[in-house]
């Protein structure tokens, strides 16, 4: 893509730009890529699928990391309490010897027998003596074994730690490696879109894989993950009295959605809107999108809650990747009312 082409597509002057690149006939039109074509779409929507399944299979890695370390963490404070029961263990045995010591424990058993004022005594002494020997040597070698396995599984949960994040270290730079061949594909199909705008000729319906729709809804967002931009009603340089829709800032190429079931009643390039689709819906209602990068249908096609229309872009009036969402009373622009309330009635919030 050359440099003026890339400035018509991200600068704020954008629009002067393309204006300019379409009134002079003299100037040379952007050369075609070789990714340009019906297949650029279905590349983006493919792309666009394969860098949500990156980022959802990275998000698990990247949990399961983290589980991972926590586990890591909770053997070795085990561990470190396994240690401090040893030394209380090794602190009560060096007890009782200390107190065996100071009692006579270093005579010879048959001496203290011999000059001991009671033998019962004595003997009862050195059974209990024993018998905590025993006892603390017993409980010492539990916890020797305690802290051996302790240890042996805080190396296991080590080493699980480490391939788990050098897993998602290489998940990461897949996601990344995708995400850059999606925003050089996204750019192609834009530019592709920018041609048939300025031509005022739409380059025709480009059917996408679509398996899944929205179930038991009557109405839905036309897009599914978005960043609420200019509303209706709004005041801004870039329209000649107010903003007549609701903006949703999404990237090129994402999936724009019907609203509700009905029928194409146009589909049209060129002008302020750039490349966009008006449905009429069953309840009279007519619904908007503007600014698109591509279009899924055709004029007359039946549509169904939820099916896809086309992609979002930047053609028209418009200085960066949005959908332009509209509800009208008619077709027509003049007849649009707020969008957010409208849905809103129907149980969709934006």
């Amino acid at each position: 893509m050359g440099h003026r082409q890339r400035d018509c597509h991200r600068r704020l002057f954008r629009p002067l730009l393309c204006a300019l690149l379409v009134a002079f006939p003299l100037l040379p039109a952007p050369a075609a890529s070789a990714n340009d074509g019906p297949g650029v779409s279905v590349q983006v929507a493919q792309l666009l699928e394969e860098v949500s399944k990156a980022t959802a299979t990275y998000e698990r890695g990247l949990q399961a990391s983290v589980a991972e370390r926590a586990r890591v963490d909770q053997l070795q404070w085990q561990l470190a309490d396994r240690r401090r029961e040893m030394r209380r263990m090794h602190d009560k045995l060096g007890a009782v010897a200390r107190a065996q010591y100071r009692s006579g424990g270093n005579l010879a058993p048959t001496l203290e027998l011999m000059f001991a004022a009671d033998p019962d005594e004595l003997l009862r002494g050195q059974r209990m003596y024993a018998k905590a020997t025993a006892t603390v040597n017993r409980l010492l070698e539990e916890a020797r074994e305690a802290e051996r396995l302790t240890s042996v599984a805080e190396e296991k949960a080590r080493e699980a730690w480490y391939r788990l994040d050098a897993r998602t270290a290489e998940l990461a730079r897949i996601k990344r490696g995708i995400e850059t061949k999606l925003d050089a594909a996204r750019w192609s199909l834009q530019a592709q879109a920018d041609r048939s705008a300025a031509s005022g000729q739409c380059s025709g319906a480009v059917p996408l894989p679509q398996t899944e729709f929205p179930e038991g809804s009557a109405w839905v967002t036309p897009v599914q993950r978005y960043t609420l931009s200019a509303g209706f009603d709004s005041a801004g340089t870039r329209w000649a009295n107010r903003h007549t829709g609701q903006d949703f800032a999404v990237g090129i190429g994402s999936p724009v959605r019907s609203i509700g079931a009905g029928r194409v009643v146009s589909v049209s390039c060129g002008g302020g809107f750039g490349m966009q689709i008006v449905v009429q819906h069953n309840d009279g209602w007519y619904s908007q999108y503007a600014h698109l990068a591509s279009v899924t249908v055709d004029q007359g096609d039946r549509v169904r809650t939820g099916q896809w229309l086309g992609q979002a872009g930047t053609t028209g009036n418009s200085t960066g990747p949005h959908l332009h969402f509209e509800v009208r009373l008619t077709p027509d622009f003049g007849s649009a009312v707020d969008p957010v309330s409208w849905l809103r009635n129907r149980g969709v919030w934006l």
